[in-house]
């Protein structure tokens, strides 16, 4: 008879010990007394924090075991749920507290040089990765909060239901002829002078706003959040938000901001991608072409002054059969964008085809993108066995 063996027996393990129902430790199979004639229940490795308690039959608990097991894609799922149920935060905003606190920064340590612009993006930028990094180690070895906390944090650095709203909004006011009331929304989406936009200014505006920030406001995100977890879901809204806080070219920000721009598309080089190849397999979903929204990302987006949006707009333009880019009106001046795409300017019927192929491509990253955490996470635990 083999006597039972402790669970902590060590890797040396005798090989040649017979396979019993139970725990794998190192090359060998133990199991505990009064375990005999029960079947195999396996325990769920904990990312960095070995294994867990055994997994269950029972619908919840095999629930809470995948999210022992891949706390970082349940968060990024749950969190987009989130922002799907209830969009954002009503009232203070956590972004939002940040831009203030940002605001406080620049103004104590504002100077007309790239210097001081570097010193302030790292001053802005640092606590909160810090703060991103202490929480991921704090919670390594308790998965369910370390999910908790990827969920949250997800919920409040996305906008994808609030980008969509907009954009849905401001197809109302123009189909039914409201243009002030299109007009007012137009600083929720970019910085364009509004005052310059008529109808079919201003639906050209919300296309290409809306390719643009479904990387910025969604995509970003969850691969960061992917790649880097709590760390990276919070550093990438900080640089986002500052780039749009001092990333202009006017007088003041040419200089200054110049950091935080440049750090925000290093950071967006491989979202906006991803995002456009998303447009271009979505294109079919608002009876668009693949092939055209293809030709137009890989012909058009090089021309635009962007590295990233104009991969975005190109492979919408192309997508929706329209033609973005022209003159473009900033209150820092007027710029004349080149042109993404072939057909006519976008009419107002093609901001709701925009909005439902955003909300394609989402779903899609998130699915790419959790997916790929699993599988890395799958190949790791493997890796430990």
């Amino acid at each position: 008879m083999i006597p039972a063996r402790s669970r902590h027996c060590h890797r040396g393990a005798n090989p040649e010990i017979p396979r019993l129902n139970g725990w794998k430790v190192g090359e060998a199979e133990i199991r505990e007394p009064g375990d005999f004639g029960r079947r195999d229940q396996p325990r769920a490795w904990i990312p960095d924090g070995g294994f867990d308690e055994r997994t269950s039959t029972d619908p919840a608990t095999s629930r809470a075991s995948l999210m022992s097991r891949f706390p970082v894609a349940a968060g990024l799922m749950l969190g987009l749920v989130a922002d799907e149920l209830v969009g954002d935060p009503a009232r203070r905003h956590p972004v939002a507290g940040f831009g203030t606190a940002a605001s406080v920064v620049e103004r104590r340590m504002y100077a007309d040089s790239s210097a001081a612009g570097v010193g302030f993006a790292a001053m802005s930028v640092l606590p909160i990765c810090l703060a991103g990094w202490v929480a991921e180690r704090a919670l390594t070895r308790r998965p369910l909060l370390r999910t908790a906390a990827v969920a949250v944090t997800t919920w409040t650095v996305v906008g994808g239901r609030s980008l969509r709203g907009v954009g849905s909004a401001m197809a109302a006011h123009l189909e039914a002829g409201r243009t002030e009331d299109a007009r007012a929304l137009v600083p929720s989406l970019c910085g364009r002078d509004s005052n310059s936009l008529d109808t079919d200014g201003m639906a050209r505006a919300t296309v290409e706003s809306i390719a643009e920030n479904t990387s910025d406001s969604v995509v970003g995100p969850l691969f960061w959040g992917a790649v880097a977890g709590l760390p990276g879901l919070l550093s990438y809204r900080a640089v986002n938000t500052l780039d749009a806080m001092v990333g202009h070219r006017s007088p003041r920000y040419a200089r200054f901001g110049t950091a935080a721009a440049r750090t925000d598309d290093v950071l967006n080089l491989a979202p906006a991608r991803l995002t456009a190849a998303l447009t271009v397999v979505g294109a079919k979903s608002v009876a668009g072409s693949p092939r055209a929204s293809w030709r137009a990302w890989r012909s058009d987006a090089a021309q635009h002054p962007s590295p990233n949006a104009g991969h975005c707009e190109a492979a919408m333009a192309g997508a929706l059969g329209v033609q973005l880019g022209g003159k473009t009106t900033y209150a820092s001046g007027t710029e004349d964008r080149p042109v993404l795409g072939s057909g006519s300017a976008p009419a107002v019927a093609d901001i709701d085809r925009a909005v439902r192929l955003s909300r394609f491509v989402q779903a899609s990253a998130l699915a790419v993108l959790a997916g790929g955490v699993v599988v890395v996470e799958l190949l790791r635990q493997r890796g430990h066995r």
